[in-house]
């Protein structure tokens, strides 16, 4: 079922917007802090002679489980028909569990327990984070997703701070800072999924029903969907190795049953018949490639390269990246809004995304030719600018490339499996530059590359201006 609808016309409001913005902001903070502060140095405690390598191994498998669950998620989330509406139930139930698989990484003493634990939890935020993007072209009306965009772009790149805070300034240890990550999780993205409507796809009274109730259904049908993708995606890493309410919009979907073979066929999205979906997808795979590379290995940079804990006593490197977080996340407020509001005001995504690019790209090049500390601080300036402007109109952008309205959250799990695809291949590329004779400089010079190559990209699309 293919119809074609007309993009929602009513506007959504600032509660809306706000409380979507939390939601990302929860997800990005979660999975962000995990990979850039708590898994480091979990890894180095467990494994300090082999820690690149063995971080590599939990950043692959965490990437393949996501690689598998963003077009799965998108798409039971696209068929999803009950009284608590499609996208609402996967948000609640993605929360509930990556907040558990939280808590069960704090306990965790062995790398096999990272592996599985981080596993777990990048299927929940892959579950929440897919079904909370959808509600844009599911709610948003095109003149206003630029602005939607942006901040929930702030959202993003303020989570992370707000999360390295708590985790390496106000509390100390690791449990203590798993744990309160996943107290966050729930206070920043349940909100959005108990107290916003969804366009009406059946009776009033059926989307009536009370927080209590979803949360119960939700975690029960996301834990045993979650469960059964883990245990699959679990055979697949052993063998690779490596408040306010909703303006109503047209109700969309497809009321075909999931299948297995239709949903792997679905996942080819025909570059002939979609070039601009396809250049979207190569400039996004190329751009966060190079985030990837860039953060990946901060906490290491700062340790080995920049050694930051010898530059400033009684401080350790932990907090040396806080430091770099928050430079990135204030450096890119300003931009972020800015470029989505422009974006909007006259209707051109491209220039923003492609600005953005080769601001990022700039930032690799600091570092390629400059190690320190005043050098880690400027490349985290136009990084922070660079992945605002590129973070806030990008996605806005996406959605108006979407192949089909019935697919719009598997469709855009596609899209999303440009990040995942950049997460797993980040340290594989990464991990030999860095240990090679040319090092971290030759590491950032090669993601300079990518991000310059990615923002050219974006001027072979021609279904947006």
């Amino acid at each position: 079922m293919n119809e074609v609808h007309p993009p929602p016309v009513e506007r959504v409001s600032a509660g809306w917007m706000t409380l979507l913005a939390l939601a990302q902001m929860g997800i990005i903070m979660a999975t962000t802090v995990g990979s850039q502060i708590l898994l480091p140095s979990h890894v180095a405690r467990i494994d300090p002679a082999h820690k690149e390598a063995s971080l590599a191994v939990v950043f692959a498998v965490g990437a393949v489980c996501t690689i598998v669950a963003n077009p799965l998620f998108g798409a039971m989330s696209d068929r999803t028909r009950s009284r608590f509406g499609r996208r609402r139930p996967w948000i609640v139930g993605g929360a509930l569990v990556c907040a558990a698989s939280l808590v069960f990484l704090a306990w965790q003493e062995s790398l096999a327990g990272l592996v599985v634990g981080w596993a777990v939890a990048q299927l929940a935020f892959t579950a929440a984070l897919a079904a909370a993007i959808a509600t844009v072209p599911d709610q948003v009306p095109i003149r206003q997703r630029g602005k939607v965009s942006a901040l929930a772009g702030v959202g993003q790149l303020a989570g992370p701070l707000l999360g390295g805070v708590v985790a390496t300034v106000l509390l100390t240890g690791v449990k203590a800072a798993f744990l309160s990550m996943a107290v966050l999780v729930l206070l920043l993205v349940l909100p959005f999924g108990l107290f916003t409507r969804e366009p009406a796809e059946g009776p009033a009274e059926e989307l009536a029903e009370g927080p209590a109730e979803l949360s119960a259904a939700a975690a029960g049908a996301t834990a045993g969907v979650i469960a059964e993708t883990a245990v699959a995606t679990a055979g697949t890493a052993a063998v690779t190795t490596g408040p306010a309410v909703a303006a109503a919009g047209p109700a969309v979907g497809t009321d075909a049953p999931f299948g297995l073979g239709a949903f792997l066929r679905g996942l080819w999205v025909s570059p002939r018949r979609h070039p601009d979906f396809a250049w979207a997808w190569v400039s996004r795979l190329m751009i966060t490639l190079t985030l990837a590379m860039a953060i990946g290995y901060l906490q290491y940079y700062l340790r080995d390269a920049v050694h930051y804990e010898r530059l400033f006593p009684g401080s350790t490197v932990e907090q040396g990246v806080v430091a770099l977080v928050a430079v990135f996340t204030l450096s890119s407020v300003v931009p972020t809004l800015l470029a989505g509001w422009l974006s909007d005001r006259y209707g051109s995504r491209r220039p923003a995304v492609c600005a953005g690019g080769l601001t990022m790209a700039a930032s690799g090049l600091v570092l390629t030719f400059l190690t320190g500390w005043p050098a880690a601080i400027a490349a985290s300036v136009l990084l922070g600018a660079g992945y605002g402007m590129f973070t806030a109109v990008d996605q806005a952008m996406v959605t108006q490339l979407l192949p089909a309205d019935a697919d719009r959250a598997k469709d855009l799990g596609i899209v999303s499996l440009a990040n995942s695809a950049s997460n797993t291949l980040g340290p594989v590329i990464a991990a030999p530059l860095v240990t090679s004779a040319g090092g971290y400089p030759l590491m950032y010079g090669v993601a300079a590359g990518f991000a310059t190559l990615g923002a050219c990209l974006i001027w072979r699309i021609r279904g947006v201006r």
